[in-house]
This record gives C-alpha cells, sequence and structure tokens, in this order.
C-alpha cells in the first residue's frame, strides 16, 4: 500500500481482470493467424488485464507538477524577441548535451503568453533569452510558481539544472562512493 500527498491509499502489487471494458475499448488483438480478433467477433470472450501504475500514483502524489529530476520535459528554452533565436538554439543545444529533457520555443508571441502557457504545461524551468541574455552568454531563468527571475551564465545555469536533475537515488550512490 502507498499514500499519496492527499492522504489516500494505493495498493500496487495486484492485477485485476477485466470482462467489460474490452468491448467498451473496441479492443483487439492480432491472432496467431494474422486475424484481428476482438469484442463482438464471435471469438472466446476477451480479457483486459489491469494493474495499479506506480506512474500514476506519482501524478497525482506531485498533481503533475514533477521535480526537475522526474518532469518529462525539464525545461523549455523560450525568447523574448527574435533577436534571441539563435543563441537560444545553442543554449538548448548545450542543455542537450548535458543530458537535460529541454524544449525550445521560438514562437512569435508575447512572454507572458509563454510564461502561462508553459506554466499551465507545469514545465519546471524557463530558460528566458533576449538580446541581452545572447550578448552576455547568459540565460533568466524562470522556475515555476515563481515570480521572480534569476539572470546567470549559461554554463552554470546548466550545470545547476543539471545537478537539480539528478535523481535522488543517483545522488545517494554517489554519497556512499
Amino acid at each position: 500500500m502507498l499514500r499519496d500527498a492527499i492522504g489516500r491509499d494505493w495498493q500496487c502489487g495486484t492485477t485485476q481482470v477485466d470482462f467489460n471494458l474490452p468491448e467498451r475499448f473496441g479492443a483487439f488483438y492480432i491472432d496467431a493467424d494474422g486475424s484481428k480478433e476482438g469484442p463482438g467477433d464471435g471469438a472466446s470472450r476477451d480479457l483486459r488485464l489491469d494493474r495499479a501504475l506506480y506512474i500514476g500514483i506519482l501524478i497525482e502524489h506531485y498533481a503533475g507538477n514533477f521535480p526537475l529530476w522526474l518532469a518529462p520535459i525539464q525545461a523549455v528554452v523560450t525568447t523574448i524577441t527574435s533577436e534571441g533565436d539563435e543563441y537560444a538554439k545553442v543554449v538548448a543545444a548545450a542543455a542537450r548535451r548535458a543530458g537535460l529533457r529541454v524544449d525550445i520555443d521560438l514562437r512569435n508571441e508575447k512572454i507572458n503568453y509563454k510564461v502561462r502557457e508553459h506554466s499551465l504545461k507545469k514545465i519546471p524551468a524557463l530558460l528566458v533569452v533576449g538580446k541581452k541574455e545572447a550578448e552576455t552568454h547568459s540565460v533568466s531563468i524562470r522556475r515555476l510558481g515563481s515570480e521572480r527571475q534569476q539572470v546567470m551564465p549559461t554554463d552554470e545555469a546548466i550545470a545547476a539544472l543539471v545537478e537539480e536533475a539528478t535523481p535522488p537515488d543517483v545522488k545517494r550512490a554517489r554519497e556512499v562512493a
């Protein structure tokens, strides 16, 4: 049994047989002879096996607001104006080389719109690049849920994000070694 952030208990070690949902979902499978078998085809009764997945529990526990190490997209590099586009590509490439899961947003939209959109997607970090950041080889980091921004040299910002993106078990293993 696992308990999530709002006190619900989840049983995770089970598998259940579902006789109903294959028909409702229109589920099918390809038989050994290559024919399509599924609900209502006159074949033997189709079954579906369900199991509780830890990822579902994690989504519930964090309400989708994952820590950086767990987030599917850890950061988005975005621009204030098109003057920062080329440097934003450099920043995104460097972040990817460092092992971060990064997207890039070069759309011609207002920065407040981009911040809101990526916040709704619960992206943990935005690396904002404008003309000034491109000239000084820096980024402005904006964290999910914070109104503040921190301007840092790009290499320092990426190093800090890489450290934060390291899973806890890997950090513990490093400390022991």
